[in-house]
């Protein structure tokens, strides 16, 4: 776990392995951003002059490493772009520091302290810089020789400028932490193995974690779930050795005066089951409980701040597996609701899922419900790798995730339910089918879901089968596998819920 410090003392005098600069565009000409005067007097006035030589440009996402001179007590100095200069009097953009941190700490991997001296003046530029270097520092080893000789993420990042005893740097800075370590928890159970990731050791996990944070944990195992009737969850574990579970995280606050439910899709492992997926897509899908790893964090992070809002999560966790008892195409499961689902194709399975926990969240009656699941291929297919959709049956409220998902620099584009393309769900043997018209397949499962909310309920869909899991190179602070996508957004969310903003 990367520790982070904030610091008055000078960049001259910080001993650290590196020191971390911001260098920007103006025009044609490069310059040294705010925070790094100390190390800019060092070079003569010239680090940019310098940089240019070595070919650096400014741009987001570029880092360059030169060796420090006589005066400063790190050995290395790492410029990191961010891109065009603002205008007079403007400060950089919060995403553009969070990025900038992520690849400054990506490229000091192996070293054990680095100070970075960004632009920090204000605290949600704290919040920013902190994030981006503890989310950039962020490696999965657990499956990994370690040897004496192995690299370790960067130990310790000193924000320099940022003053420990400024109560509004010191509480970015907290709450920046805490949401990183959340998200990288998501990360580890992303990218944690199916075969030692299960529904049962999911379960177990968050059983630890509520006993160290206070939280309240229910867990229904198979027979639970029988007797209450959970057709949907059951019928997608059916065909695995690894049993279903339903699990219920609740943080409480005793001032609290709203309540917000989250609903994740925990698909610990997705082989399609009996509509079994084709060679080369199923390598990954060991991500798709990435909904219930960002619900699960969420929770966790709600805790740690303190929140003044009742935030309950659900984790609806299954295996989907082919076998001679697993669910087939044109079998008709009985959900929790009491409404039928033909199944039609076994690899819609995470809105079946989700549809019983839905239904099961509902009966407390939330000031309001967001589901979030790497649900559809097509939402990937209309918003590229690194965007989420978002539904609602609210359209104040579909804007409120989507400025929020904006504001913490997160890619989300809001989504219709047309209501045309319900029709496409209409079975002959059932009350509903899984699945509906091919174009538009995003939608559709979104509308699946809106038929298990309770009535009255303002409910959001969060698609984030795209932005999930980075299968290319890592930038900013966006790692190879799973990335904690939507936790953000979500602990944003359930802030404004406590400032009464819900």
């Amino acid at each position: 776990m990367t520790a982070l410090t904030l610091s008055t003392a000078g960049a001259a005098t910080l001993r650290a392995d590196a020191l971390v600069v911001g260098v920007a565009k103006s025009g044609k000409e490069l310059i040294v951003a705010p925070g790094a005067e100390a190390v800019d007097k060092a070079f003569d006035g010239r680090l940019a002059a310098v940089l240019e030589t070595l070919g650096a440009s400014g741009a987001e996402g570029e880092a360059t490493k030169l060796p420090a001179p006589a005066g400063l007590k790190a050995p290395v100095v790492l410029a990191v772009g961010l891109g065009g200069a603002p205008e007079d009097g403007e400060a950089f953009g919060t995403e553009t520091l969070r990025r900038a941190a992520g690849t400054a700490a990506r490229a000091l991997f192996g070293s054990k302290k680095a100070a970075f001296a960004l632009p920090v003046a204000e605290a949600d530029a704290v919040s920013a810089v902190a994030e981006g270097a503890l989310l950039g520092a962020y490696a999965f080893t657990a499956y990994q020789e370690a040897g004496k000789d192995a690299k370790k993420p960067l130990a310790e990042v000193a924000l320099l400028g940022a003053k420990p005893r400024d109560k509004a740097h010191k509480a970015a800075a907290e709450r920046a932490q805490a949401v990183a370590e959340e998200i990288n928890r998501a990360r580890d159970l992303i990218n944690t193995p199916p075969n030692d990731l299960t529904p049962v050791t999911f379960a177990a996990a968050v059983q630890t974690a509520g006993k160290e944070h206070g939280l309240k944990v229910q867990v229904l195992d198979e027979k639970a779930l029988a007797k209450g009737g959970y057709g949907g969850i059951l019928g997608v574990g059916a065909g695995s050795e690894n049993p279903p579970r339903l699990v219920r995280v609740a943080y409480t606050h005793p001032k609290a005066e709203k309540t917000l439910a989250l609903v994740g899709k925990g698909i610990t492992y997705d082989s399609g089951g009996i509509s079994l997926k084709p060679a080369g897509h199923n390598e990954t899908m060991k991500c798709d409980m990435s909904g219930a790893a960002a619900v699960f964090s969420t929770v966790v992070a709600a805790a740690r701040l303190g929140l003044e809002a009742n935030v309950t999560g659900w984790l609806a966790l299954a295996e989907n597996m082919p076998s001679g008892s697993a669910t087939r195409p044109g079998d008709v499961l009985r959900m929790y609701s009491g409404k039928t689902v033909e199944v039609l194709n076994t690899d819609a399975e995470g809105r079946l899922v989700l549809a019983d926990a839905l239904t099961r969240a509902s009966e407390e009656n939330p000031d309001a419900i967001v589901d979030v699941a790497t649900l559809t291929g097509a939402m990937m297919l209309a918003l590229g790798s690194r965007t989420f959709g978002i539904m609602a049956n609210d359209d104040e409220f579909r804007s409120t995730i989507h400025e929020i998902a904006e504001e913490v620099g997160e890619a989300s584009w809001p989504m219709p339910l047309p209501a045309d393309l319900r029709k496409g769900m209409d079975s002959p043997t059932a009350d509903i089918a899984n699945m509906g018209e091919r174009m538009g397949g995003g939608l559709v499962a979104g509308l699946f879901l809106q038929e298990f909310v309770g009535e009255g309920i303002t409910w959001a869909h969060l698609d984030i089968a795209g932005p999930a899991f980075h299968e290319g190179a890592p930038y900013g602070y966006t790692p190879k596998g799973g990335t904690g996508s939507s936790v953000r957004t979500l602990v944003r969310l359930a802030e404004r819920a406590a400032e009464g903003e819900l």
